[in-house]
């Protein structure tokens, strides 16, 4: 059995904004790279055997940052879970894309879920192939850790009004060809559950 957890990258301005990021390279802001720093000290504690990440520098930076808590070297990139795109809505806020395009209407050039969880979770399942009885770290976004959730769970996670945090580390076991969530949303608060022996 491996363990993946997936974690999501500090803050960012546009964060702090409210704006959309998507695909757009927005780098970590202080709070994000002092999230990042949080994170990192939470996990120290367990074993770890490799930190993979998004190639946008908010994902990478983070796992930069976390992998030399670990005592890991450059992490390695995984560019399949890398932010969903939302096309035109890239730097908008959520009131700003609904005045453009109203509840149920497409916006050009935005990823379904679905579409996300098709190129995200072949990329997972393969690191699970790759690395048997390994604990990874793959540092990824909200709307692709959502998506991923959202389809494990059959929508139960996240709950009505639950986002995924800044920073927040969501744990899922591979085995036998298959990725169920393990643990959701923990915060470097939940130290001990991260550092519990699980392998």
């Amino acid at each position: 059995m491996t363990f993946i957890s997936l974690v999501r990258h500090g803050q960012t301005d546009w964060n702090l904004a409210k704006r959309i990021q998507g695909s757009s390279d927005i780098p970590l802001n202080s709070t994000g790279r002092a999230q990042a720093d949080a994170t990192g000290r939470a996990l120290a504690g367990g074993r770890f055997d490799a930190v993979f990440a998004s190639p946008l520098s908010r994902a990478l930076d983070t796992a930069r940052i976390i992998a030399g808590h670990l005592g890991l070297g450059e992490p390695g990139r995984l560019p399949a879970v890398a932010e969903r795109q939302y096309g035109e809505a890239e730097g908008l806020t959520g009131a700003e894309i609904l005045e453009r395009w109203p509840e149920g209407t497409p916006v050009p050039g935005r990823e379904t879920r679905e579409e996300v969880v098709e190129r995200a979770l072949p990329a997972l399942l393969e690191l699970g192939d790759a690395h048997p009885g390994r604990n990874l770290i793959v540092v990824s976004h909200g709307g692709v850790i959502g998506s991923l959730v959202r389809h494990v769970t059959d929508h139960a996670l996240p709950g009505p009004g639950e986002v995924i945090p800044n920073g927040s580390v969501h744990r899922f076991r591979y085995d036998d060809g298959r990725l169920t969530l393990d643990r959701f949303n923990l915060g470097p608060e939940d130290r001990d559950l991260y550092t519990a022996s699980v392998l």
